[in-house]
């Protein structure tokens, strides 16, 4: 078994044990970053029957996953990073999820490409929970009016995704997503990373984005 799989598989058991003692029902979907791995790399865990992916770049994505999305339809391609407005189209062709919408123009941008390919994303809408200037997000004073907007160009957008600040203590950020995700009536959540994917959980993260725990060190920056 490679060491992936059995990466994969230990965290897999983590999640469950901690499901239990926080008495939580809902198993969380592990998107397994690829960013910056050739699928040489990432096809023991294909092979396993692992189906969720995250990806950061749009063209790295195209070059790796175009031909074996035709092959495994049943694969679910994650957009985790930041979405340029001129890659929408190629994204829109080839993701099933994007986790980064974050200003009106890219949401119109994403709804004219879905109506030419007759596709429907679901999607996330990407949170500034830190309030950081450095960082991608809608600020919470703004979700509000962004969120409508969304809904108005009918885009399906089942959650919201944060990055948290890497110096505070995480879980007051989960717990202010949690908070949103009942205030809005959302049914995901996109949030927690390797270091900080249990605390997430307690939190009612519904999609979990690994990417060292699973791989290892990246190969490459991203």
């Amino acid at each position: 078994m490679h060491d992936t799989v059995k990466n994969l598989l230990n965290i897999q058991s983590k999640v469950k044990q901690n499901l239990e003692i926080n008495n939580l029902e809902e198993e969380p979907n592990i998107i397994a970053v690829s960013k910056t791995f050739n699928l040489d790399h990432i096809s023991h865990l294909i092979n396993h029957g692992h189906l969720h992916y995250g990806e950061n770049k749009v063209q790295e994505a195209l070059e790796k996953w175009s031909e074996i999305k035709k092959q495994k339809s049943n694969i679910q391609l994650h957009l985790i990073g930041k979405l340029q407005t001129n890659k929408v189209k190629s994204a829109v062709k080839l993701f099933d999820y994007i986790h980064s919408l974050d200003n009106e123009k890219l949401a119109k941008k994403i709804s004219l490409s879905q109506k030419i390919e007759n596709k429907n994303l679901k999607i996330f809408i990407q949170v500034n929970i830190g309030e950081e200037n450095q960082k991608s997000g809608i600020h919470i004073s703004k979700l509000n009016s962004f969120y409508t907007f969304c809904k108005d160009l009918n885009l399906n957008v089942i959650g919201l995704m944060c990055i948290p600040p890497m110096d505070g203590d995480a879980n007051i950020y989960f717990q202010k997503m949690q908070v949103l995700k009942k205030q809005y009536n959302f049914k995901d959540l996109s949030m927690g990373m390797s270091s900080d994917y249990l605390d997430a959980l307690k939190y009612n993260a519904s999609f979990l984005r690994i990417g060292s725990s699973i791989f290892g060190n990246r190969i490459r920056e991203s």
